[in-house]
C-alpha cells in the first residue's frame, strides 16, 4: 500500500509540475516550458525587495501604489502563460495593449520571465534601481542552475517583451503630465485644508485624479457623500465631530495609542526636537496592505501564480482606491480637526500623530484599506484569521485579527485615535473603498470557466 502511495503521489507531481503539453487558452498554441517552482518565495522576496526600495526612495502613498501595480501586474502577465486557466489580467483594464504570447515549439521557465518583468518594470519607476537589482541577480543565480542556458535567456527576452507592454501604459497614464502642473494653492475659505504643524508642507499629489485609473470607469465613479459644512455651532455636525476629535486624544486609553500608532503608516514623518530636524522613513498604507498580502499567501502556501494573483488584484485595488478617494480630497478640500481646534477650542492641542499633507476627506487609509480587505476577502475568504506582524520592523507588537474587514476596519478607526480625521471620513471613506475593492473584483475574471 505504501509504494502504490508513494508511486501515487510521484505520478502527480510529474503531471501538475510538467507544462510541456500546456496549451495557452487565448492562442490554442502548446507552450512547451519548464517546472515552475510550487515556491513562491522568488516573487515573496522581489515584492519585498521593491518595498525597501520604495521606503528609502520616500514614495509618497499613491505614488507607492501606482509603482505596486504595474510591477505586480508585469510579473502576473509574464507568469500566467505556465497556467493554461489562467486569463490576462490587463486585457481587462482600461489602456493596456495585448500582451506577448510565447513562441510555439519553444521552452520556456515561465517564473523566470515573471521575475524579470516584474524587476524590469520596478526599476524604472523608482530612484534607487541599483539596490534593487542585488536581488534580481541573487534569484537568477538561484533559477539558472534549473535549466538550459538558452531556456533561461528566451525566458528573459520574454519577460522584457511581456515589461515593455506595461511600459507603454505607464508613458501614457498621465503621471508624467501631472509633474508638470503647477504648484497647488490653498483655498483661502475656512473650511477648506491649510497646511499643519511641524512642517507645513505643501499639499501631496493634488492632480491625483488625472491618473488613469485600472478598473475604475472615471475617478468620480464612487463619489461619496460632501462632509459637513463648517459650523462653529455646538449642536451642528460639524462642531460635535470636531469636539469628539479633540476630546478622544485627551483621553487617549494605551491600547488606542498602540492601534494609532501601528496603523500610522506615514512614509515620510518630520520629528523636531530643539534645533535638529529629521525625517523618519516608514511602510506606506498601501505597502502595508501589500504585506498583509503576502502573509495571506504565505499562511496558505498559495502557489506561485495564486501569490502572483493575490499581489496584482491587491495592487490594482490600491491604485484606483486612491485615485477615488484623491479626486474628492481635492473636490472638498476639506480642513484637518488639527486647523480648527487649534484656531477655535485649543491652541495648545495636538494630534497624537502627524497630520499628512493633503486635505481630510475622505480618509486614505479607510478607502485603501477596504478596498485591499475587499478584494483579500474574495481570495482567501470572510473569516480568514491572521496576525499582522508586519511591523515589528518598528518595533510594534504584532496583532491579531479576525478577518481582513476586522484589520481595515482597525485601521480606519486609527486616524480617529491619531487625532487627524473626523469620524464622517472613516465611514465614508470606508463605503468608498469597499465599492472600489468589489468594483475590482467584478471587473476582472482570472480563470476560464
Amino acid at each position: 500500500m505504501n509504494k502504490l502511495v508513494f508511486i501515487a503521489i510521484f505520478l502527480l507531481f510529474v503531471f501538475s509540475c510538467n507544462s510541456s503539453t500546456k496549451e495557452n487558452s487565448e492562442s490554442g498554441k502548446k507552450l512547451p516550458s519548464k517546472p515552475i517552482p510550487i515556491d513562491a518565495n522568488l516573487l515573496h522576496q522581489s515584492v519585498k525587495a521593491l518595498s525597501e526600495v520604495i521606503i528609502n526612495d520616500i514614495f509618497v502613498p499613491p505614488v507607492s501604489s501606482r509603482i505596486y501595480a504595474y510591477a505586480t501586474l508585469a510579473s502576473y502577465e509574464a507568469l500566467r502563460y505556465g497556467y493554461p486557466d489562467y486569463q490576462s489580467i490587463t486585457a481587462q483594464l482600461n489602456g493596456f495593449d495585448s500582451m506577448p504570447t510565447p513562441e510555439t515549439g519553444k521552452e520556456y521557465h515561465f517564473a523566470v520571465a515573471c521575475i524579470k518583468a516584474f524587476f524590469t518594470v520596478g526599476k524604472g519607476l523608482i530612484h534607487s534601481p541599483k539596490e534593487l537589482e542585488k536581488t534580481e541577480n541573487k534569484l537568477y543565480e538561484g533559477l539558472k542552475s534549473q535549466i538550459s542556458a538558452d531556456v533561461f535567456q528566451r525566458s528573459l527576452d520574454f519577460g522584457v517583451a511581456v515589461a515593455e507592454v506595461i511600459k507603454k501604459r505607464i508613458g501614457k497614464d498621465n503621471y508624467k503630465e501631472t509633474r508638470g502642473m503647477a504648484r497647488y494653492t490653498p483655498l483661502t475659505n475656512e473650511v477648506n485644508w491649510q497646511p499643519t504643524a511641524p512642517a507645513y508642507m505643501d499639499a501631496v499629489e493634488p492632480y491625483w485624479n488625472k491618473i488613469l485609473p485600472m478598473t475604475l470607469e472615471n475617478p468620480a465613479q464612487f463619489k461619496p457623500e460632501p462632509p459637513f459644512p463648517f459650523s462653529l455651532d455646538k449642536k451642528s455636525p460639524f462642531y460635535k465631530e470636531t469636539i469628539e476629535v479633540y476630546e478622544t486624544i485627551k483621553n487617549l486609553t494605551e491600547a488606542q495609542k498602540e492601534i494609532a500608532t501601528f496603523w500610522d503608516n506615514n512614509p515620510f514623518v518630520m520629528v523636531f526636537e530643539g534645533h535638529l530636524e529629521y525625517a523618519v522613513k516608514k511602510i506606506s498604507p498601501g505597502g502595508h496592505w501589500i504585506q498583509i498580502t503576502a502573509l495571506a499567501a504565505q499562511n496558505t502556501q498559495a502557489d506561485l501564480i495564486k501569490t502572483a494573483t493575490s499581489y496584482a488584484l491587491v495592487s490594482v485595488s490600491l491604485l484606483d482606491g486612491f485615485i477615488s478617494c484623491w479626486d474628492e480630497k481635492y473636490r472638498s478640500s476639506y480642513l484637518r480637526p488639527q486647523t480648527v481646534i487649534e484656531k477655535h477650542i485649543d491652541n495648545q492641542w495636538l494630534p497624537f500623530i502627524q497630520t499628512p499633507p493633503f486635505p481630510e476627506y475622505t480618509s486614505g487609509h479607510s478607502v485603501t484599506s477596504h478596498a485591499a480587505a475587499t478584494v483579500l476577502t474574495q481570495l482567501y475568504g470572510e473569516d480568514f484569521a491572521f496576525t499582522d506582524s508586519t511591523q515589528v520592523q518598528y518595533d510594534l507588537k504584532p496583532r491579531p485579527f479576525k478577518s481582513f474587514y476586522e484589520a481595515s476596519a482597525e485601521a480606519s478607526i486609527s486616524r480617529l485615535y491619531g487625532g487627524i480625521h473626523f469620524r464622517k471620513a472613516l465611514e465614508k471613506g470606508s463605503e468608498q473603498g469597499r465599492k472600489v475593492g468589489k468594483w475590482v473584483m467584478q471587473k476582472v475574471k482570472i480563470k476560464e470557466k
